[in-house]
């Protein structure tokens, strides 16, 4: 099922509520991947010190369960403390591939008082998948997660 990025988000906001944390998560990335068919990897990165520990996930299972901040895609959006949008991820130097076949990734970070509390994380095997529409969308549902991750 296709629907549009406002549709998942309110989905998102109406089913979290009253959920445990982690199954607030959960059913929120399952709904993302649900919608969105081009998010074929997407979880959420909890930042615990100076290391990313993966948390609820939709996808295939990756051996990258705790990244060092300034590793890869997802370590480097926390140490520049930025978003990244990668279009093609062959071209970075420092990628963590999860797969050989993931093209494009992009990582929102999960802002809680202040402070970095995780990461939404997704990957696709196809080069440009995602924009800044996507990025403008995962902001939104950063928004809705960030105090429930901020409690794993």
């Amino acid at each position: 099922m296709t629907c549009s990025y406002e549709q998942t988000l309110a989905h998102i906001r109406d089913t979290v509520p009253g959920r445990s944390p982690e199954e607030a998560v959960q059913v929120a990335m399952q709904a993302i991947q649900d919608r969105h068919p081009r998010y074929q990897w997407v979880g959420v990165y909890v930042l615990r010190g100076d290391v990313l520990e993966l948390g609820p996930f939709v996808g295939k299972p990756t051996d990258h369960v705790r990244i060092p901040v300034g590793r890869g895609v997802c370590g480097t959006a926390v140490s520049e403390r930025t978003n990244q949008v990668i279009q093609d991820v062959r071209a970075i130097e420092n990628y963590l591939a999860c797969s050989d076949t993931v093209r494009s990734e992009i990582v929102v970070l999960l802002w809680h008082e202040g402070q970095i509390v995780g990461q939404i994380d997704s990957d696709c095997d196809d080069p440009g998948a995602y924009s800044l529409e996507d990025e403008t969308f995962l902001r939104g549902v950063a928004e809705v997660l960030a105090p429930l991750v901020a409690q794993l």
